[in-house]
């Protein structure tokens, strides 16, 4: 089984990894295990000022900031997973990212670390189940 984990650095997005060692990984040895991150773009007219190369670097170390507590959740647990990081709006990407990868769910946190959300469910969330066409799990 191919799943998929955003992740944003947020205790809710660990909730999901930790979900995804407790439950998923142990009931299938084979396992492929995709962690996203995904950056938002520098508003246009700062990048505009800015070497794309920086900025590239720039999303990259944030990227991997961000999922610096979830590979090492995964790699004390012996669980093998890959890792990418993505600049867009974070719900558009995840989906894209899963369509792309052909993964059979998404397993996420309830509410990240973005500036606003929604009254129940993270408006990440709540747009990606609007959005995919394959499961989703949200761990609390």
């Amino acid at each position: 089984m191919r799943i998929l984990v955003p992740v944003d650095g947020s205790d809710s997005s660990l909730a999901a990894v930790r979900f995804v060692i407790a439950k998923l990984a142990p009931a299938d040895a084979a396992l492929e295990l995709h962690l996203l991150n995904v950056q938002s773009p520098l508003p246009s007219a700062a990048s505009s000022f800015i070497d794309s190369g920086v900025v590239r670097d720039y999303h990259q170390e944030e990227g991997v900031k961000d999922l610096a507590a979830a590979r090492k959740l995964l790699d004390g647990a012996g669980v093998a997973y890959t890792s990418h990081t993505a600049v867009g709006d974070p719900a558009d990407s995840i989906v894209t990212y899963a369509d792309q990868r052909q993964c059979d769910a998404i397993v996420m946190g309830t509410r990240g670390l973005g500036r606003v959300g929604g009254l129940l469910l993270g408006s990440v969330a709540t747009k990606v189940l609007h959005l995919t066409k394959v499961p989703v799990t949200l761990a609390k």
